[in-house]
C-alpha cells in the first residue's frame, strides 16, 4: 500500500531550474537533476485514493498511483512497466504535459497537489539510462499494410501500436525529418530532440518504417495510397495557424509563430547558421498568452532580443482557484514558466488593431488598445489606444483546423461543423477504411489527448484488419 503518512511529512517539491542568465546562452533543457531522495519523498506524497481522481483527469488513463508507490519503493522495471502499460511516450508527456492529472488530483483539495509529471520523466529517463527501454517487436505478422499520415504524438502512437499488433506499417511526414511539433514546434530547451530519436530508434528496430518529404495527396497520390495499404490513419495534426486580417498584416515583420519556431530548431538540428527569421537586436512582441506564445517567448530571449512584450485578450487569470473554477477541473491560473521566468513583459486585456510599418514597408510598431468583457463579448475601452514598438510580432494565437488541399480533398472525406475531419465513434472519417486520430479530428489539444486519440485509433484499425484487437483503448466515444 501507500505510505500513508508521506503527504504529512513531504512538502511538494520540483527539480531546480537552471540560473536564468545562464541558460538564456544555450538551447539545453531547463530543468537541473532531481536528487533520487527527493524523488522518492514525493512519490511517498500519493495516497493512493480509494477514488483516484488523477486517472479521470489524464486522457491516457495512466496508472499514476501504482507508478508512483512503484517509484517509492525502487522498483523501477516494475514502475516503467506499468507506465508504458498506457503511455507510448511518457517521456514526451513528462515534459510537455500541462498536467490535467495534478489538478484532479485529490491531496490538491486542501494542499499542493502530488508531482505526477515529474515522478512521471524520472521513471522514464531512469529506464533510458539504465537500458530498459528496448524494442518490443510483434511475434507474429499479419500481412496487413497500414499508412500513418503525420509523425507528430498521435500518428507515432498509433503506429508503434499497429506495428506491435503485427502489421506493415508506414509512417509519412511531409517535413524531412519525423516528429510533427515535437520536431520543429517544441523548442529544444523543453525537449531536447535526441528525448525523440532515441524513441524512433527503437520504433524503427521494431519495424515501423518511416518516410521523410512526403507530402500524402500531392507527391504520393490518394489512388496509390489507398492501393497500396489496407487502411489509413490520419494524423497531420491541426496546422493552420488563426491569422490577424488587421490592417499592416503584410508587413515585412509580421509572421506567424510556426514561421519563426522551425526556423530556431533548425538552426539546432545544423541546417543553418542563423534563422531566416530571428528576434536578434529587435523588440519583440508575441500575440497569444498560451504554450506556443511562451515558446515564442524562451525563443527570442535565447536569440538575443532587445525587448520582449506577449500580449493576451484576456484579463489576467487569478493566482488561486475562482469559486467557479473548482477541484477537480483544471485550473485556468496565472503561472510563470520557465519562458517567463526569464523576462518579458505580459501585458492582458489587449486587442491589436494594426500594424504599422516605414517607408520601406518594414514593422515599425503595433497599435494596440485595451478591452473589457460586456456581455461575454470583448468591447474596447474607448481612448485606451497605445503604440508598442516592435520590429517583430509573432501570432501564436492557436489553430484553426487540418489543411484542406491535397489528401483531405484528394480522399473525399467529411468535415465537422469546427472544420476538423469528421469520424465515427470507431474512429473512422466517411471514407471506409481511412481512420482519424489528434488534432485533426479533435481540433487543437494537449499532447496527453494526441497520444491517447493515437492507442485507440490503433485499436480501431486492428479490429478493422482482424476482425477483433487486443490492444488498449484509453478513449471510448463517451470520453471524447
Amino acid at each position: 500500500m501507500a505510505d500513508p503518512t508521506g503527504f504529512l511529512r513531504h512538502h511538494r517539491e520540483l527539480p531546480a531550474r537552471r540560473p536564468v542568465d545562464v541558460r538564456i546562452q544555450d538551447w539545453r533543457e531547463v530543468y537541473q537533476d532531481f536528487p533520487a531522495p527527493s524523488l522518492t519523498a514525493q512519490a511517498s506524497r500519493c495516497m493512493d485514493c480509494g477514488i483516484p481522481f488523477c486517472h479521470n483527469g489524464c486522457p491516457l488513463g495512466n496508472l499514476i498511483p501504482e507508478w508512483n508507490d512503484l517509484a517509492r519503493r525502487d522498483e523501477w522495471q516494475e514502475a516503467i512497466d506499468r507506465l508504458h502499460a498506457t503511455n507510448n511516450f511518457p517521456e514526451f508527456t513528462g515534459r510537455l504535459c500541462p498536467a490535467p492529472c495534478e489538478a484532479a488530483c485529490v491531496l490538491g483539495i486542501s494542499d499542493d497537489p502530488v508531482t505526477i509529471k515529474q515522478i512521471e520523466v524520472s521513471i522514464i529517463d531512469r529506464a533510458l539510462a539504465e537500458g530498459r527501454v528496448v524494442p518490443v517487436p510483434p511475434s507474429v505478422r499479419t500481412g496487413r499494410k497500414v499508412a500513418v499520415v503525420g509523425s507528430g504524438p498521435a500518428g507515432l502512437a498509433a503506429a508503434q501500436q499497429l506495428t506491435r499488433a503485427g502489421h506493415d506499417v508506414t509512417v509519412f511526414e511531409r517535413a524531412d525529418r519525423i516528429g510533427g511539433l515535437l520536431r520543429y514546434g517544441i523548442p529544444e530547451f523543453k525537449m531536447e530532440k535526441a528525448v525523440l530519436d532515441r524513441r524512433l530508434e527503437q520504433m524503427a528496430a521494431e519495424g515501423t518504417t518511416f518516410v521523410t518529404s512526403c507530402d500524402v495527396g500531392v507527391d504520393l497520390s490518394v489512388e496509390e495510397l489507398r492501393a497500396t495499404f489496407d487502411a489509413v490513419v490520419l494524423a497531420g495534426g491541426s496546422t493552420i495557424g488563426r491569422d490577424l486580417p488587421v490592417p499592416g498584416r503584410e508587413l515585412n515583420g509580421v509572421h506567424f509563430a510556426m514561421e519563426f519556431l522551425p526556423l530556431a530548431n533548425r538552426v539546432q538540428e545544423g541546417d543553418l547558421a542563423e534563422p531566416e527569421i530571428s528576434a536578434k537586436g529587435k523588440r519583440v512582441v508575441v500575440i497569444g498568452g498560451g504554450d506556443t506564445g511562451a515558446d515564442c517567448l524562451g525563443t527570442s530571449h535565447r536569440q538575443g532580443a532587445v525587448s520582449v512584450h506577449q500580449l493576451e485578450i484576456m484579463p489576467r487569470p487569478p493566482e488561486t482557484r475562482p469559486v467557479a473554477n473548482p477541484w477537480p477541473t483544471y485550473p485556468m491560473l496565472y503561472r510563470v514558466t520557465s519562458a517567463h521566468e526569464e523576462g518579458g513583459e505580459r501585458v492582458y486585456a489587449v486587442s491589436t488593431e494594426s500594424f504599422l510599418g516605414d517607408e520601406e514597408g518594414r514593422l515599425r510598431a503595433l497599435r494596440m488598445y485595451e478591452v473589457q468583457s460586456v456581455d461575454g463579448k470583448f468591447q474596447k475601452v474607448e481612448g485606451s489606444e497605445t503604440e508598442l514598438p516592435c520590429e517583430l510580432a509573432l501570432l501564436a494565437m492557436g489553430f484553426v483546423g487540418p489543411q484542406r488541399e491535397g489528401l483531405v480533398e484528394g480522399l473525399g472525406v467529411e468535415l465537422d461543423a469546427r472544420g476538423n475531419v469528421a469520424r465515427d465513434a470507431g474512429w473512422q472519417s466517411s471514407v471506409p477504411g481511412v481512420f482519424v486520430a489528434g488534432d485533426m479530428g479533435r481540433g487543437q489539444s494537449l499532447i496527453v489527448w494526441a497520444i491517447a486519440e493515437g492507442r485507440s485509433a490503433a485499436a480501431a484499425v486492428d479490429r478493422y484488419l482482424s476482425g477483433a484487437t487486443d490492444l488498449p483503448e484509453p478513449i471510448t466515444p463517451t470520453r471524447r
